[in-house]
């Protein structure tokens, strides 16, 4: 299935990309993200807060925040 996915970690680049079905919000950050926390980042779907065991679904929007930028006061 097909998702839109912004990440705004960095360059914040908006980008259409292919996921498994049934995957969750937790498994698309961890793959994404990588070593980041949770706790440390906005994580909406649809423009709304998600739960980490939320399932995608086919034309979700997901965007993966930082709530502190590196550097800023």
């Amino acid at each position: 299935m097909k998702i839109c996915y912004i990440n705004n970690d960095g360059g914040g680049f908006a980008n259409y990309i292919d996921v498994s079905d049934n995957l969750t919000v937790g498994e698309l950050f961890s793959s994404r993200v990588g070593e980041g926390k949770e706790h440390n980042y906005l994580i909406r779907v649809n423009r709304q807060p998600s739960a980490a065991d939320q399932r995608l679904q086919d034309g979700d929007r997901v965007s993966i925040t930082p709530i502190k930028i590196e550097g800023a006061v």
